[in-house]
């Protein structure tokens, strides 16, 4: 079960706008499939948020971008959850090029826990809460 959890990939063509560098909805397209990367690497699947009848949605995306990343470019991006409160949970994300190791991008999101039927705020189930450990600010990279 890692605190921390980590992808790379290289970038693809098709994430790069007219400006010649990675468009910022990339970025937020890869922190959700990071998050839902690591809930799944630690058990909290699709599967059982479905027999949990819950989803977590954004409440909020906070993105501050350091340096550009281009198509061609490996990223690494770090993943943590930061806390997990009654119904909410804040997890960052840090964008790196692996080969300078120049953070390109730091980020958080805020995630809310939600009935999937009602859209209403509601408990973090225990088997969702226990998967993950909760990384420290001391602790983050």
């Amino acid at each position: 079960m890692p605190k921390i959890y980590s992808h790379s990939f290289i970038i693809p063509p098709e994430a790069n706008d007219e400006n010649g560098h990675v468009n910022n909805v990339a970025y937020v397209q890869w922190m959700q499939d990071v998050a839902t990367m690591h809930s799944e690497l630690q058990g909290c699947t699709t599967e059982l948020y479905h027999k949990l009848g819950c989803i977590w949605i954004a409440r909020s995306h906070h993105i501050e971008y350091l340096k550009p990343a281009f198509a061609g470019d490996e990223i690494e991006i770090k993943t943590w959850v930061c806390n997990l409160k009654r119904a909410r949970s804040l997890r960052r994300y840090k964008f790196i090029n692996p080969k300078s190791q120049n953070v390109l991008a730091q980020a958080e999101t805020d995630w809310v826990y939600v009935n999937a039927e009602t859209g209403r705020p509601c408990k973090v189930d225990s088997e969702v809460s226990q998967a993950f450990i909760l990384v420290s600010p001391e602790e983050e990279p």
